[in-house]
């Protein structure tokens, strides 16, 4: 960021000190809500949450006011949830309260309450509900869906295959394979992996994803007010988002011409005929601004989270030889060489089943959760938050809470098994978040991570041109997701009756994870 800005915002806090010195009200005007840090007229908290370090900041204040306090955001005022207790009563036990949107600014921008993830009130029921219904028709957990995912993952494993060993791999062939799969359901059918226009919606998916979590997507989510006016490459997310969604109207004008009522064949389909059905309703829901949104949060959200999870995970076995072992073990066990991992196999596969739920808790791929609202005026834990009154329950902290995961900074799938070495779930295992707010696309999203991981251990060792001991996993990101970082990744198909035991080239890059470079918005 340039010294001008930093200077600016210097300036602006100084001079919003003195009008706070002037107009500063009592603080017994706002002792209803949680406690927290007094915040600058205009610039809110900022001295106190880093942009670079919101969750650090936000741990910092949890231990100074408790796991429910209020922080401000430039004008947005938040209160904070932290830890697996405050927000299972909140999203959980206080369900209706605590089930409404609140807003995600860079999206805001493009979506202005439409849409499935960032409606509310009788907007967001309906499509909620119809959503549930059209994805279970479609076969989401059931067989049809299922074998959609073994096709794409055994073109997955093909590809590995296309490359000579030891050729390094990079991160791009994950999310073509994660996004192919919903692309079915959304749109009807896969892309080719050499598909320019497919790969041009990875890109400015990824593009999005990666700068919410930068630097300029989080001083746009605080001070949106002012920096919407202002250049800076946060105007791209906006452009970004306009040309997914106008790819996404082109997609439903082809299906509108080729609609066969009796037929559905994708979730767009399924959308049109309910307009179809609602068309002299004055006050439907069902119209082409809600299709071209919802259709857009599925797509995005089937393939940033997939994708970056399975990225962190293959990383994360780079890092643990010994659990990947373990895991092949259990393959060869249960499923052998010969046939496609299914998901009935999950059941007789404790290990890789933890190494999963492990996966998921510690790459914590979106930490803050997308922020909730108040439904209505609430009394909770002793003070009273007025209604429309922002949330964030931080899922991070659900995840790492030390009172439901020992020593939760450590990659440890033992967590997850009981004496008996039989698969023990943890209810604070939330990668999906809880409540009614919870990810309508959950099942679809395990039976990805199963199948895809399964197939690439079935087939290939993991290898990489650094140490285990040199490979880093802190999580990157600022704030909105942790973006998985780039690595080189050397998949080693199995050689004989063991697995291939070829070394990787001397004259490699060395570095962290095999020459990392940081998150890149095209991988």
């Amino acid at each position: 960021m340039g010294g001008g800005y930093v200077t600016t915002l210097l300036l602006l806090v100084c001079i919003s000190g003195l009008i706070y010195l002037l107009v500063r009200r009592p603080r017994s005007q706002r002792s209803h809500l949680p406690p927290g840090p007094t915040p600058l007229p205009f610039l809110g908290n900022v001295l106190q949450l880093k942009v670079e370090g919101m969750l650090n900041s936000l741990r910092e204040l949890r231990d100074k006011y408790g796991p429910v306090f209020t922080v401000h955001l430039g004008p947005r005022r938040v209160v904070v949830l932290w830890g697996y207790e405050a927000v299972k009563e909140a999203l959980e036990d206080r369900a209706d309260e605590f089930s409404g949107r609140g807003k995600l600014a860079a999206f805001e921008e493009v979506v202005q309450g439409f849409g499935l993830l960032f409606s509310n009130g009788e907007r967001w029921w309906q499509l909620r509900r119809f959503s549930l219904a059209a994805l279970q028709d479609l076969g989401t957990g059931q067989r049809s869906v299922e074998k959609q995912i073994q096709d794409e993952a055994q073109r997955l494993v093909e590809e590995f295959k296309k490359t000579k060993v030891p050729k390094l791999l990079d991160g791009l062939n994950v999310p073509r394979s994660a996004s192919s799969v919903i692309c079915s359901i959304v749109f009807g059918q896969r892309f080719d992996y050499a598909d320019k226009s497919f790969l041009d919606l990875l890109v400015k998916t990824n593009q999005v994803f990666v700068r919410l979590s930068s630097t300029w997507g989080q001083l746009y989510e605080r001070f949106s007010w002012i920096m919407r006016f202002l250049p800076g490459p946060h105007k791209q997310i906006f452009q970004d988002l306009e040309d997914i969604n106008s790819f996404i109207l082109e997609r439903i004008k082809a299906n509108q011409v080729s609609l066969d009522r009796d037929n559905p064949r994708d979730f767009i389909d399924c959308f049109l005929l309910q307009m179809e059905k609602e068309i002299l309703n004055p006050a439907t829901e069902f119209h082409l601004r809600n299709l071209v949104l919802t259709a857009f949060n599925l797509f995005f959200v089937g393939t940033e989270t997939v994708s970056s999870t399975l990225r962190y995970g293959l990383l994360i076995l780079l890092k643990h030889p010994e659990v990947e072992e373990k895991m092949t073990q259990e393959i060869d066990r249960v499923i052998g060489r010969s046939r496609m991992p299914a998901v009935e196999d999950r059941s007789r596969m404790p290990y890789t089943n933890a190494v999963i739920h492990e996966i998921q808790r510690f790459s914590d791929v979106i930490p803050m959760n997308l922020p909730h609202a108040l439904t209505r005026d609430t009394h909770f834990r002793g003070y009273t938050i007025p209604k429309g009154t922002e949330v964030f329950p931080v899922l991070s902290s659900v995840l790492r809470d030390p009172s439901r995961f020992r020593d939760p900074e450590r990659f440890n799938p033992m967590r997850f098994l009981d004496e008996q070495g039989q698969f023990k779930a943890n209810e604070a295992s939330m990668p999906f978040s809880t409540g009614k707010r919870s990810c309508v696309g959950q099942e679809l999203a395990r039976m990805e991570l199963f199948i895809f991981l399964t197939a690439i251990l079935q087939n290939f060792t993991l290898k990489c041109p650094v140490p285990p001991r040199d490979i880093d996993l802190r999580l990157r990101g600022a704030g909105f997701a942790h973006v998985p970082p780039c690595y080189q990744l050397c998949a080693v198909p199995w050689g004989g009756g063991s697995r291939a035991q070829e070394e990787l080239p001397k004259d490699r890059p060395q570095g962290t994870a095999g020459a990392m470079k940081g998150p890149n918005p095209a991988t």
